[in-house]
């Protein structure tokens, strides 16, 4: 059963959103019980203060505890101060109507955060796979978890690179894991490529994340966004983690997908500032791949940008940006590198081939970024200097083969099948 309202011509006002929210999680579900909140950190648009707001007005009262936790996957941990901003919440809120609640990070670093919940059985990841991967694999989740009675997931919709579509199970896996199934589905994502998931509703790695859920042996809600800006909404559905995502993906799929008639020569995508690194920056060769022509050249504007990862730059300093088949036909060489970042080196590289052992990418992956050439080579993706870049150069020239893509990163674009 799914609560909701989607627009794809317009958005919901504030009254539209606090009823269904309203509607969605009536009072039974929450009066006298702890909630913990789950919500995307900055590097995810939506109007996340509002959505704190009324979620505090309409369960805050009621609730004997209600709590919010940063699904960070493996993000950077924020400050308290930062998570109030990301929130929208001033300090004297914080000292008033937020004076008794908990604001977390999920601490994927430290071992003492995970509990293990169960397996998957290889036989379980041969057939979620498609017999891709076979391996039984450990399940680990944020044992803070446990000390709540329901938990909410709040978070936007997108196409995604790993999964298809960002949200629902996702904000748990792995916006609250850790460990080996969080490495194992992001390198199974790699291996299927992320032009056969991004915008895919049912992909194995949906499948796997989803199956890991029924590991979880607590009440789940899901308040699914669907984001026409950082300040609106176009949908908003409140239900299953199931139905919920699938609603929203399927407006998504409407909304933040861009079709174009050909593929480009040259396209240029402007790197949004809440994308800090090339670990988060990367999202805009994901939404972009798909409509640059074979030979040609993306570049990544991104002045900054001053570094690859602050958590897994040393993997990616050793092991640079490559296809997956480049790793895949060195078995056995990459085993110390943690497989999420095997999988984002791809992702970053895009597809390509091996011919006799050499690696051809089918397209240029250039980055106009504060990084040097140095660095850009050592990783093995192409330099430009942003500063010699005139952006509108860029603007207008589609049909010179120019694609031009302002604050990239979110929107799907792919070539219209003929």
């Amino acid at each position: 059963m799914v609560t909701g309202r989607g627009h794809r011509h317009q958005v919901l006002t504030e009254g539209e959103i606090r009823e269904v929210v309203e509607s969605g999680l009536p009072r039974e579900l929450y009066q006298g019980k702890r909630l913990l909140v789950l919500t995307p950190d900055a590097t995810r648009t939506c109007p996340l203060p509002l959505m704190i707001s009324i979620l505090q007005d309409v369960a805050g009262p009621l609730a004997l505890r209600l709590d919010f936790m940063v699904a960070l996957g493996s993000h950077q941990p924020l400050s308290e101060q930062r998570i109030l901003e990301l929130y929208g919440i001033s300090h004297e809120a914080r000292t008033t109507t937020y004076a008794d609640t908990r604001f977390y990070n999920h601490r994927w670093d430290l071992d003492e955060t995970f509990r293990r919940i169960g397996h998957l059985t290889a036989e379980e990841t041969a057939e979620l796979s498609g017999g891709l991967l076979r391996e039984q694999v450990p399940v680990d989740i944020n044992k803070t978890i446990f000390d709540y009675d329901l938990i909410v997931i709040l978070g936007p919709v997108f196409p995604h690179e790993v999964v298809g579509f960002s949200g629902g199970a996702k904000y748990f896996f792995p916006g609250i894991s850790g460990g080996e199934f969080l490495h194992f589905f992001h390198w199974l994502g790699a291996v299927v490529t992320c032009p056969e998931i991004i915008g895919v509703k049912e992909t194995p790695v949906r499948a796997a994340i989803n199956r890991a859920m029924q590991l979880v042996n607590l009440p789940v809600q899901c308040v699914s966004m669907v984001v026409k800006s950082r300040e609106e909404l176009s949908g908003v559905y409140i239900g299953g983690y199931l139905d919920s995502w699938a609603a929203a993906a399927s407006l998504s799929e409407q909304l933040h997908v861009v079709y174009k008639e050909k593929p480009f020569k040259t396209v240029l995508g402007v790197c949004p500032e809440m994308y800090d690194e090339l670990w988060t920056g990367g999202k805009v060769m994901y939404k972009l791949e798909q409509v640059v022509a074979p030979g040609g050249t993306l570049i990544i504007y991104a002045p900054h940008i001053k570094e690859v990862s602050r958590t897994w730059g040393r993997y990616l300093d050793e092991i640079g940006y490559h296809t997956a088949g480049y790793f895949l036909s060195r078995p056995g060489q990459f085993g110390h590198i943690p497989r999420g970042v095997l999988a984002h080196s791809t992702h970053v590289r895009g597809i390509g081939t091996m011919e006799n052992g050499i690696e051809k990418p089918r397209i240029e992956v250039v980055l106009a970024s504060s990084l040097t050439e140095e660095q850009c080579r050592k990783i093995n993706l192409g330099y430009m200097d942003y500063r010699h870049i005139d952006l509108d150069a860029y603007k207008n020239r589609e049909e010179d083969g120019i694609l031009f893509v302002d604050r990239a990163g979110e929107i799907l674009h792919r070539v219209k099948k003929s």
